[in-house]
């Protein structure tokens, strides 16, 4: 075993206990004064939510509806619903129902503390790095899961940062007890993040070193299957150029980090000539180019719509503005949020404030939901509430992307979880000390 893939199996070994470990360390430090919530048991009998509207995202709006699902399933939405015997019927009337959702580009799981350096495991060590996952490195205890899921974000991609290569972006749930349990899809891609074309020498440097790392990752595979054909001496694994067959081969697309013009530009040329399937990341000027992207089927996930603009002659509401152009243009698109784990439950708002500049309410909510399923490829799990689908979806009194909007349960995997996060623990444990202060004073 040659010391890449050495170095490889020994961090997937050591990251459960990683996460396992985060907790216990930030306890001692005594900088931990709010717990996660304890995960709820699997479903064990039929759930039927009755007489809310529900919004099915990829059919309609079904008013006084039913919702059925059976271990962690949704069996059957409609207006006329047969349920079996022993189900458990929740009456929602004057209540909405939307499928979780999803933010598509955050390191939560990874990154909790920025100033505790073990609760941080976004970057490996070098710029070169397609075979680390996220997956194996999400801690399950982080409490930034709570704060999310208590806003309706019920699915994350929790995604790597650093280096040209970072690596594999994963799909989570956010209900479990282990990374394993938590998984939706295991890899969404190899992220890239595209050279900043500021220095024109070190612009085409870096690109060389990307194209040298795609040479590299073909030739090992050519390679391999000319030893497993018996036509080559046998030589070690590499763990790093593993991590890259799944693009090469065209079952993952490479999710590159790209928001300048001429990035985009670049990203789009590159990935043709490379014969790689593509997602463009960030995509600040991508309205630029959308019709280029129409024609090239490639999808944008566009993160930080709450930002000001780059630069001095844009219009202020530039970067709010840009879903709406770029669904206007025809372009495949989802809104992503900040990359902050500690900022994912402000997506609704991201895609609050896109419909504010010009998006179709239905189409926002598409935006953070079916979208971001379908283009990250595990839309067969969630995105939308129909039949077969994982039960993962939202009660609201309201739409879950304004503002004053409350969250009134939410049901992960048919799991009905405890809705109270870091926030709302805080607010009681000073509710109680204002409450003791002042009966202190009568």
């Amino acid at each position: 075993m040659d010391s890449e893939t050495y170095s490889h199996y020994t961090r997937n070994s050591v990251s459960g206990l990683l996460a396992g470990a985060i907790a216990m360390f930030i306890v001692l430090l005594g900088i931990n004064p709010a717990v996660s919530q304890t995960p709820a048991p699997p479903q064990d009998e039929p759930i039927a939510l009755t007489g809310a509207t529900i919004h099915t995202v990829s059919d309609g709006v079904i008013e006084n509806g039913t919702i059925l699902f059976e271990d962690g399933v949704i069996s059957e939405v409609g207006t006329d619903v047969s349920l079996p015997d022993g189900t458990r019927k929740v009456d929602y009337s004057g209540y909405h129902i939307y499928p979780g959702l999803i933010d598509s580009y955050t390191n939560l799981g990874i990154y909790e503390i920025g100033a505790v350096g073990v609760t941080v495991d976004i970057q490996e060590h070098g710029r070169i790095n397609p075979n680390a996952r996220a997956q194996v490195a999400f801690n399950p205890e982080s409490r930034h899961i709570g704060v999310a899921r208590s806003n309706g974000v019920l699915a994350a991609v929790t995604t790597p940062g650093g280096g040209l290569i970072s690596g594999q972006p994963a799909a989570m749930m956010m209900e479990g007890w282990s990374w394993e349990e938590m998984n939706i899809k295991p890899s969404t891609g190899v992220l890239i993040n595209w050279p900043s074309p500021g220095d024109e020498d070190e612009y085409e440097e870096e690109l060389k070193e990307l194209r040298d790392a795609l040479e590299e990752a073909r030739v090992y595979h050519r390679a391999q299957k000319a030893m497993e054909a018996g036509e080559a001496d046998r030589h070690d694994k590499n763990a790093r150029w593993e991590g890259m067959k799944p693009v090469l081969d065209g079952e993952l697309p490479v999710i590159v980090n790209a928001n300048e013009l001429r990035q985009i530009q670049d990203a789009i040329t590159w990935a043709e000539a490379e014969e790689l399937d593509l997602i463009i990341l960030g995509g600040r000027d991508a309205h630029y180019v959308a019709n280029h992207l129409v024609r090239k089927e490639i999808p944008v996930l566009v993160t930080s719509v709450l930002s000001s603009p780059n630069r001095a002659w844009e219009s202020y509401d530039g970067r709010y503005s840009l879903p709406a152009k770029l669904y206007e243009a025809g372009v495949d698109y989802a809104i992503a949020g900040e990359f902050s784990a500690a900022y994912t439950n402000r997506l609704p708002y991201h895609a609050g404030a896109a419909i504010a500049y010009g998006l179709p309410e239905d189409e926002a909510i598409r935006a953070v939901t079916q979208y971001p399923a379908d283009i990250l490829g595990f839309g067969d799990r969630v995105g939308t509430l129909e039949s077969g689908k994982d039960a993962t979806l939202l009660v609201t009194d309201g739409n879950p992307l304004e503002y004053e909007t409350q969250i009134e349960q939410a049901f992960i995997y048919g799991r009905e979880i405890d809705m109270k996060g870091a926030h709302e623990q805080f607010y009681e444990k000073y509710r109680e000390k204002v409450r003791h202060w002042e009966m202190q004073s009568d």
